[in-house]
């Protein structure tokens, strides 16, 4: 295995400015801000904090766009698009049962009880009988009458609305928790869900759709078991057309402007690490940005871009509607629940990585958290340095604070996914498993400073040295990449040699190898792109003969294998 390089002074240098100048508590009171707003594009919250980033920019010295980017070295722009569906927000409600003194559920303290998307009941709220259909089937519902009724079911509240509505019920009750929020201990949970516009342009014919917690299911079922029973249900929302807002800064490229690194984080869903941990991070990082810009200590030569607006969608047509810029996107991070004390969560710091062979033969240390992912093809591969080096940066943050930096294969499921649909490297850095995921347990409490300090550190030493990539600096990327390809092919010939011993087949087992080598060298020839000054002889030569090494550490790998399986051959005569 190839020894460790040095850290480059380059890179270093960055590490520095970025710990005096990044400021761990402006992104706590982002999140403090954010966090107490349910947002869906286009309702007053996601407004709100749009509009509060906005604040934080100006602050900074973001200068807001009249013509264009060019306008100055750092500018901002808020686009704003008329949505073709109503946008809704959650007021209040409240779930009881016929004859108790309390509530099962308030909104005042179960904000996930309404389902997005839900209508309001008429005034004062309703009282029907409550008609348990199991898992909400369709032969569920071929055996009971709901007709004026309130549906109560086990499963996704979207497919039990649909089903409920079409047989003429009032409104539904639904549970569905995931076995890791482990419901039973936080029995009060509630992770958010939503059902859909039956009628999207009408939406005055829209139902209501309650979310119930384990303690509520629980109570509800028990009531049920002694008989006919009746719920009385009071919600309020706003249902109303709305226009959609994205907030885009740059930091202005000095001599490759169109060439660009971009960073994403959405701000709709209601919880603090999901996603307001990513809108303060990222807030914080462009304001560190403009410091040092204003400053003097740092000029990128190729742009790096802060966008913040609804999840997937924002990213994928920042990339599709201006195919010019688009050629110029070179990478795309996405800050996703970047902030979770996982001392109380649970979760650990991920980054997932692009589509790799661990996401074919996931083994060793690669494992695929509980959100889960389907076992991808060869051909789905996308070989590329960025995952490499994207682990390398955060490591290099954690090498002496002790910050714990995991990876999973790709899953996909965020920002990050339509860079790739749009063949441009793209990642994710995120946090998994945690028992309040989605839930109205996600708040303010379970985010830690330190974490969104270490998240945004290594994120912009990242951004910073890909958009100012001199030829030390690509050099040493290169030398980086080859250690990690060296031991990434040492650990795939121990698992082999393993599973040859166990009975797999060898040439199975050196095609694996064959697969990694194959794209670690790729990877090599795709950092062609790193040097803002382009490829010299002496850069291309580093490539190639990293390269070769790959190829000859595979080589001899193949020879291993075929010895080791003779071994295992004499072994068993």
């Amino acid at each position: 295995m190839a020894q460790a390089p040095q850290e480059n002074p380059g890179i270093s240098q960055y590490y520095q400015l970025l710990r005096a100048n990044f400021i761990p508590d402006n992104p706590y009171q982002t999140v403090a801000f954010v966090e107490q707003r349910w947002r869906i594009a286009g309702n007053t919250g996601f407004n709100e904090s749009i509009w509060h980033v906005e604040k934080i920019l100006q602050q900074a010295g973001y200068k807001k766009e009249i013509s264009g980017e060019a306008d100055a070295p750092l500018t901002y722009r808020i686009e704003s698009r008329k949505m073709k569906q109503a946008t809704w927000e959650p007021i209040d409600g409240s779930l009881s049962l016929a004859g108790d003194t309390e509530p099962l559920l308030r909104f005042s303290s179960n904000r996930n009880m309404l389902a997005i998307n839900s209508a309001s009941t008429v005034a004062g709220g309703v009282t029907a009988e409550v008609v348990d259909v199991g898992l909400g089937r369709a032969q569920d519902f071929s055996e009971k009458d709901v007709k004026g009724k309130i549906v109560f079911g086990e499963g996704s509240i979207a497919g039990l609305y649909s089903k409920a509505m079409k047989a003429g019920a009032l409104g539904v009750l639904s549970y569905a928790m995931p076995t890791y929020t482990q419901p039973e201990k936080y029995f009060n949970s509630i992770q958010f869900q939503g059902i859909p516009f039956l009628n999207p342009d009408q939406p005055e014919t829209q139902k209501w759709g309650v979310v119930l917690s384990y303690r509520a299911k629980e109570k509800l079922k028990a009531r049920l078991a002694q008989g006919k029973t009746l719920a009385i249900v009071n919600v309020k929302t706003s249902i109303y057309q709305a226009e959609e807002l994205t907030l885009i800064a740059n930091a202005r490229g000095v001599s490759k402007p169109d060439e660009r690194f971009v960073f994403s984080a959405h701000v709709q869903e209601p919880g603090a690490n999901d996603n307001a941990s990513g809108v303060g991070t990222l807030a914080e990082m462009a304001r560190v940005t403009a410091r040092l810009m204003q400053e003097k200590k740092f000029a990128p030569e190729r742009t790096i871009t802060f966008l913040w607006g609804d999840e997937i969608r924002s990213t994928d047509r920042y990339i599709r509607e201006n195919p010019q810029r688009a050629t110029g996107i070179k990478w795309g991070l996405s800050l996703d629940m970047v902030g979770e004390d996982t001392a109380k969560t649970g979760g650990s710091f991920l980054i997932e990585k692009m589509p790799d062979p661990s996401a074919i033969w996931t083994r060793g240390d690669d494992k695929h958290t509980e959100w889960g992912g389907a076992v991808l093809k060869e051909s789905d591969m996308v070989p590329n340095y960025f995952t490499d080096f994207l682990i390398n940066r955060c490591r290099q943050q954690g090498k002496d604070n002790g910050w714990v930096v995991n990876v999973n294969p790709y899953e996909g499921g965020s920002d990050h996914t339509p860079f790739l649909k749009a063949n441009i490297p793209g990642l994710l850095m995120w946090h998994f498993t945690d028992a309040f995921y989605h839930t109205d347990a996600d708040r303010l409490d379970m985010v830690s400073k330190t974490e969104m300090q270490n998240v945004g550190i290594c994120a912009l030493a990242a951004a910073y040295t890909l958009s100012s990539a001199d030829e030390s600096k690509s050099l040493f990327l290169v030398q980086e990449l080859l250690d990690n390809a060296s031991a990434r092919l040492a650990t795939e010939f121990s698992l082999s040699k393993q599973a040859i011993a166990a009975g797999a087949k060898q040439k199975d087992e050196q095609h694996i190898i064959e697969v990694w080598a194959d794209w670690y060298q790729k990877a090599l020839d795709k950092m062609q792109d790193i040097p803002v000054q382009g490829m010299s002889d002496k850069f291309k030569a580093e490539i190639d003969t990293a390269k070769a090494k790959i190829q000859q550490q595979n080589v001899m790998i193949q020879a291993s294998l075929n010895a080791a399986k003779n071994d295992v051959k004499n072994d068993t005569k």
